[in-house]
């Protein structure tokens, strides 16, 4: 029994390689590519409803995928697959997405699963109230509600924070981002712990954007990247080349201005996010370094 186990287990890894390695040619034998979305992941990755979806990440695969038929030499149809924090490393993993383009950070235990393209992205999590809340740091989070999404690692690293020491709070899970945000807006959480950028974009297409803020020290500095298949060296090298290209020919900032600068659809509102001087580093040295090399420096 012990030997047909190992058998099955070395076939079953066997199989997961070959499906890594084989992605090019899966596309290119099907005629169609997938694409993991988010509905409310901020400007990166969002939904305008029927099917549409947009922001800076969705803008930077599509990139790609030009680059990725030209590799299989046909054009491919595109297909939108929505994921979640909790379900979009293992549709990766089992082939239903071949590309996320959301807002997945890079980390060391991630990259046991999956490999990540070179960072496009830098967050830094911080916390989203309401514009009369007495709330200013993680020290006031003594008794409070504290709400994040389902899958995500926020709160883990709220935990973390050396200023989070001894304060007892109390925890709620929103099923997306704008699930948690409406925690917040309807009274029933404090806060809302997660990415800087994706605040900004929930807060700026509310209702009433000045009824919130973004309060509170830097809880940690994440790198954001695209994601896809483990060791699939093949696609990684078609995404990281379309990112070195916008890059150089200055496509990618102009990207970012659109999104995270301007007026984004459907509500013409603004984020109001300037690149921070840790991005403009990582797209000038181009890397997928996990957060945990980026703790070492806050």
């Amino acid at each position: 029994m012990k030997k047909t186990l190992l058998v099955l287990a070395a076939a079953l890894a066997a199989t997961g390689l070959a499906q890594a390695q084989d992605t090019l040619a899966k596309v290119k034998e099907s005629g169609s590519i997938t694409m993991g979305v988010r509905e409310s992941s901020g400007v990166l990755s969002y939904t305008l409803g029927g099917a549409k979806y947009v922001g800076y990440h969705i803008a930077i695969c599509e990139k790609a995928i030009e680059n990725i038929e030209k590799a299989v030499g046909k054009k491919l149809t595109v297909k939108y697959q929505p994921v979640t924090s909790q379900n979009r490393i293992p549709l990766v993993q089992n082939g239903t997405v071949d590309l996320e383009c959301g807002s997945t950070t890079n980390n060391a235990t991630r990259q046991k699963d999956v490999s990540f393209a070179n960072t496009t992205f830098v967050e830094e999590v911080r916390m989203a109230v309401k514009a009369n809340s007495p709330i200013k740091s993680v020290a006031d989070l003594k008794d409070k509600t504290v709400a994040t999404t389902t899958g995500t690692t926020s709160v883990q690293t709220l935990r973390k924070h050396k200023r989070a020491e001894s304060v007892e709070f109390k925890e709620v899970f929103g099923k997306d981002h704008a699930d948690s945000f409406l925690l917040v807006d309807s009274g029933r959480a404090d806060v809302f712990v997660m990415d800087g950028s994706l605040l900004a974009g929930l807060i700026a297409r509310s209702k009433n954007p000045a009824d919130f803020k973004i309060v509170g020290e830097v809880l940690s500095v994440e790198p954001i990247a695209i994601m896809v298949r483990k060791d699939d060296e093949a696609l990684l090298k078609i995404v990281n080349a379309t990112i070195a290209g916008m890059v150089k020919s200055g496509e990618i900032n102009q990207l970012y201005d659109k999104w995270f600068l301007q007026p984004t659809p459907p509500t013409g509102a603004k984020v109001g996010l300037p690149m921070s001087d840790t991005l403009k580093d990582a797209l000038k040295n181009p890397n997928n370094r996990p957060m945990e090399d980026y703790a070492k420096k806050i």
